[in-house]
C-alpha cells in the first residue's frame, strides 16, 4: 500500500527532488560564520557597540575591520575640515516654557505700541560770498546736526526741478497824506512781474494778494498770461491796513496741505497794522509748518530814505517802525533757509528774482531719520556744515585759479517734531 501512494514515474520523482537544493542553501546559511544576523537584527554594527561585546567580537574576528568614531563624534586627528560636537541626549536641556502673557484688567481693551520715527527731509543751499551756487558736493562732505547730535545721512541727491511757489503781494490803498506812499505799490507791482518773467515750464506759481485780509487771485497754474492777468488787477486798492501776520499765517496753513517743497515769494513792506494773529504766533506757525522756503523782498526804498531825510518825531517813529519791519522780513527767510532781499531800484529786481530761481532749482537734498526718536512735538534745532570726508575739519572749497572761497550753507534753522496724536 506504501509503494502505491508514492509515484515511480521519472518526472515524479524530478519533481519530488527539486526542494532539496533549497534545503542545502538554508541549513548553510544558518551555521555561516559571518555576522548576518547580527547585521539583520541591529541594522549596523554600531548598534551592538553599545553593549560592548558585539563589536569587540567582530574585532577580533576581522582585525582589519575600521574602529568606531569615538564617543565625542569628531575625527580623532586634525585631518577633518569640520568638528561637530556629539550633543547628548540626556543632558539636553529642555526648552524653556513660554512666558506668561500678562493679566488684562477686566473692561480694559488690548492694545499695542508702535513707534514709527519720520523720515526728515531738508534743503540746504551752498553759495559763495557773491551768491553763486556751488555745485559738485558730495553726500560725504555733508554733516547734519540736530540740537548739536551727528545724523546718519540716509539719502543725498541734487534737486533741479520746477518749483510750487505763492506768490503773496501787498496791495493796501495809501491815506491822503501819505501819496507819496505810493511808491511801495510801484515796487510790489514790478517785483511781481519780474518774478513772473522768469518762470519756466515746470513751475507753478498761485497768486495771493492781502491788504485787510488775503485773497487768491489766480491757483496754481504754469501759465504766465494768467499771472499777467491777476496782477493787472491790481490797481485800485480797497483797504489801508496791512495784515501780513495774518495773510502769511493763512497762506503758510495752505500750502501745509501740498506734498513736496513748497516756497512763498514775499513782497511787502513788511509793517502789519491790525492782524489778529501776533508775531509770535506766526513764529510758531512757520516752525511747525515743514518743507516751506520763505523768500521776502522789501519794498518802498526811495519812501524810506525820503523820510529818514525829514527831522522831527513822526519821521523818528517811521523809521523805528521799518528798521523792525526789515527784521522781521529777514526772520521770515532766515527760519526757513530763504533770503532776504532790500532792492534799492527797480533794475535790481530781475538780478534779485533770477537768483531765487537758481536758488530753488538748485538745492542739495537731504534726509535722516532723528536719533532722538521721541514724537513730543518739541522743536529741534538744525545745522548743515560742510567738513573733509571722514574728519571734523571744515571743507576747502577754491575757484579755477586755486584761490579759497568762502561759502555759507543755507537752510532751516528747525523743525517741529510731529506729535504723536497728528
Amino acid at each position: 500500500m506504501l509503494e502505491s501512494k508514492i509515484p515511480t514515474t521519472p518526472a515524479a520523482r524530478r519533481k519530488r527532488l527539486g526542494w532539496l537544493p533549497l534545503l542545502f542553501f538554508c541549513l548553510a546559511t544558518f551555521f555561516s560564520p559571518f555576522p548576518t544576523r547580527g547585521w539583520a537584527q541591529s541594522g549596523g554594527s554600531g548598534a551592538s557597540n553599545a553593549s560592548g561585546q558585539t563589536g569587540s567580537q567582530d574585532s577580533a574576528n576581522h582585525p582589519q575591520q575600521q574602529a568606531p568614531p569615538p564617543e565625542a563624534g569628531g575625527p580623532q586627528d586634525d585631518s577633518g575640515p569640520y568638528a561637530i560636537p556629539k550633543v547628548d541626549s540626556g543632558r539636553q536641556t529642555a526648552a524653556p516654557p513660554p512666558r506668561p502673557a500678562p493679566k488684562s484688567t477686566e473692561g480694559t481693551p488690548s492694545y499695542s505700541i508702535n513707534v514709527d520715527v519720520p523720515l526728515v527731509s531738508l534743503d540746504a543751499l551752498v553759495l559763495t560770498k557773491d551768491g553763486h551756487f556751488i555745485p559738485g558736493l558730495q553726500k560725504e562732505q555733508f554733516r547734519v546736526l540736530e540740537d548739536d547730535v551727528e545724523q546718519p545721512i540716509q539719502s543725498f541727491g541734487l534737486t533741479k526741478a520746477g518749483y510750487t511757489a505763492v506768490l503773496l503781494v501787498e496791495f493796501a490803498s495809501t491815506p491822503a497824506f501819505q501819496t507819496s506812499r505810493q511808491q511801495f505799490l510801484y515796487d510790489a507791482l514790478h517785483a511781481s512781474y519780474a518774478f513772473t518773467d522768469q518762470m519756466q515750464e515746470k513751475d507753478f506759481v498761485s497768486v495771493i494778494s492781502y491788504d485787510l485780509k488775503p485773497s487768491i487771485l489766480v491757483d496754481f497754474t504754469s501759465d504766465k498770461q494768467a499771472i499777467y492777468s491777476a496782477l493787472n488787477t491790481l490797481r485800485i486798492p480797497g483797504f489801508s491796513e496791512t495784515n501780513l501776520f495774518d495773510a502769511l499765517y493763512d497762506t503758510l496753513d495752505r500750502v501745509d496741505r501740498i506734498a513736496g517743497r513748497k516756497e512763498i515769494i514775499l513782497i511787502s513792506s513788511g509793517i502789519d497794522t491790525f492782524s489778529k494773529i501776533n508775531l509770535d504766533k506766526l513764529l510758531k506757525k512757520i516752525k511747525d509748518t515743514p518743507n516751506v522756503t520763505i523768500y521776502t523782498i522789501s519794498t518802498g526804498f526811495l519812501w524810506r530814505e525820503h523820510m529818514a531825510m525829514r527831522q522831527g518825531m513822526g519821521a523818528a517813529i517811521q523809521n523805528t517802525d521799518f528798521l523792525q519791519a526789515d527784521n522781521q522780513m529777514s526772520t521770515f527767510a532766515k527760519m526757513t533757509g530763504g533770503r532776504w532781499f532790500s532792492p534799492r531800484f527797480q533794475t535790481e529786481l530781475p538780478d534779485d528774482f533770477r537768483e531765487i530761481a537758481s536758488t530753488v532749482r538748485n538745492q542739495y537734498t537731504l534726509t535722516y531719520r532723528p536719533t532722538n526718536a521721541k514724537l513730543d512735538g518739541s522743536y529741534r534745532k538744525l545745522k548743515v556744515e560742510l567738513v573733509q570726508p571722514g574728519t571734523d575739519k571744515p571743507l576747502v572749497v577754491k575757484n579755477e585759479s586755486g584761490k579759497e572761497l568762502k561759502y555759507q550753507v543755507i537752510t532751516r534753522e528747525g523743525y517741529t517734531a510731529r506729535h504723536p496724536v497728528e
